[in-house]
């Protein structure tokens, strides 16, 4: 078990599509005011979050620094999406607080993965597909493509993420205490 980072790593498929999501993060931010362009950019970043946990299981490119890496492409872009949504007026802080639900259980985990090898090689090591972070990663989407196109339900989908992805935190949170108990 060695839990290091290795820059090659980065380049592998899974790393490449992690990687994609910070150029298109970067672009929604200057296409939010094209509602359309801007569901492009989110479905776009969505292929790449779905594909690149696929790529890494599939060809056997699960990687420590893809952990980290894909879970830091994550948080910047929604991150990026989140502060564009506000200062755009499509969104309240307390509404980006609902739909960052799983995010925000979910950074200290990420934080021990960064400076943890140990974290870092059991989570490796155990690759895992978590049900309730693929659905609340969908209806994130859903509840941005909402607010985006000021939709009148757009509260409801901001409420169903926020429990959603709550749950999913907790899975996660579970899945890696599990699996540190398992590794001792």
């Amino acid at each position: 078990m060695t839990g290091r980072y290795r820059a090659r790593d980065v380049l592998l498929v899974p790393g490449l599509l992690s990687l994609a999501r910070v150029p298109l993060a970067a672009g929604f931010a200057f296409v939010s005011g094209n509602p359309a362009a801007a569901l492009v950019v989110l479905v776009l970043a969505g292929c790449t979050d779905v594909l690149d946990g696929w790529a890494a299981r599939r060809l056997g490119q699960v990687t420590p620094t893809g952990v980290v890496l894909d879970g830091v492409t994550d948080k910047l872009f929604a991150l990026t999406v989140a502060v564009t949504l506000v200062a755009d007026g499509r969104l309240s802080v307390p509404s980006v607080l609902f739909l960052s639900s799983r995010e925000i259980v979910e950074f200290p985990l990420l934080l021990r993965y960064v400076v943890s090898r140990r974290a870092r090689q059991s989570r490796a090591d155990r690759p895992t597909s978590n049900v309730f972070g693929k659905l609340a990663t969908v209806l994130q989407f859903v509840a941005i493509g909402a607010a985006l196109l000021r939709a009148p339900q757009t509260g409801v989908w901001i409420a169903a993420t926020a429990v959603v992805g709550a749950i999913a935190g907790i899975t996660y949170w579970r899945a890696a205490l599990s699996a540190q108990t398992t590794a001792r």
